[in-house]
């Protein structure tokens, strides 16, 4: 009798390949959907003055370390610096891929557990870093207004009547979170545990001055270098608005879309900078083309670089 061959076992999936391609996919997918934004805003780099587009490549490189400075701030355990500036870089491309946050959020809870940060720990920091950027930049945005109160025509930037749909769709997200914790027991328990690990990490970071110092300070550099990056490419395209000006329209414009699921912003970020430009004094045209290019240097360029980063950070099994 002739033996049957038994079937082979099916080799172990690649998982880790396939997660250290899925990036690259993803940047094709994204790129080919916003073709036509990609070529107006490369068309737009031709006619800039490059002296002050190299200014905003250069303050766009320094959000990455001042990101790092703020995650660093953020722990009290020390984090190991490139790989930490690494992750930032890769992190970038990941929130340009995910709804906003989130990629740039688990790449970073990945990073800080594969570091042995216990997750608690880990999520309280994420925690921490969000609450003191989002300080950092609505308390610059509240000072730049109260310095420069012409800088925008509040008027322009909202549609008559739509401040009141705004502010009941704040007090329903209110009370229906509250709702949420007073009837469901197991999120109360849950909510109340990790606001207990966050305020003890919290008081464990700022009893170190140096975190203190990094977590805020950092928090303050991150949009002012944003901002910084929106200006000099501004002032290369030749928008007439004062640099000032151009920051506090981009600061109102990322305050107003933080809300906005988006995957990095894309759309949302670019109608509401346009917006907010016009409200600052420019052009439509001018400001539309200076917001293009804003995106192409601080998006699209590091897209690339960013999810090869990305890859190789999974393959060495440092996320």
């Amino acid at each position: 009798m002739t033996a049957v061959p038994l079937p082979s076992l099916p080799r172990r999936f690649p998982l880790r390949r396939v997660l250290c391609l899925l990036p690259l996919l993803l940047v094709t997918v994204v790129a080919v959907r916003h073709r036509s934004v990609l070529a107006e805003g490369f068309g737009h780099l031709r006619t800039a003055q490059w002296p002050w587009l190299l200014a905003a490549a250069g303050a766009t490189c320094l959000t990455w370390v001042a990101a790092a400075v703020t995650r660093q701030g953020a722990v009290v355990q020390r984090l190991p610096r490139l790989r930490l500036l690494a992750t930032q870089f890769a992190a970038g491309a990941a929130n340009h891929l995910l709804p906003t946050g989130l990629g740039a959020s688990a790449v970073n809870l990945r990073f800080m557990t594969v570091c042995g940060v216990p997750l608690a720990r880990s999520s309280a920091a994420l925690a921490l870093y969000l609450l003191a950027e989002g300080v950092a930049r609505v308390g610059l945005l509240a000072t730049l207004l109260l310095v420069f109160p012409d800088a925008l025509r509040f008027g322009s930037l909202l549609p008559h009547g739509a401040v009141g749909p705004l502010l009941g769709a704040l007090v329903a997200v209110v009370l229906l979170a509250a709702a949420a914790l007073t009837f469901v027991r197991r999120l109360r328990t849950a909510v109340f545990s990790f606001l207990r690990t966050a305020l003890g990490e919290a008081r464990s970071v700022h009893t170190c001055p140096a975190r203190a110092a990094a977590l805020w300070g950092g928090s303050l550099a991150f949009p002012v270098l944003q901002a910084a990056g929106l200006a000099a490419v501004g002032q290369a395209l030749g928008l007439p608005v004062p640099p000032v000006h151009m920051a506090v329209a981009y600061l109102a414009a990322t305050v107003a879309v933080a809300l906005v699921p988006t995957p990095g912003g894309i759309g949302s970020v670019e109608a509401a900078l346009i917006v907010a430009l016009v409200a600052a004094g420019g052009p439509l045209a001018l400001a539309t083309a200076v917001v293009l290019t804003y995106r192409v240097i601080t998006v699209w360029l590091p897209l690339v670089p960013g999810a090869v980063t990305l890859g190789a950070l999974v393959r060495w099994k440092v996320i």
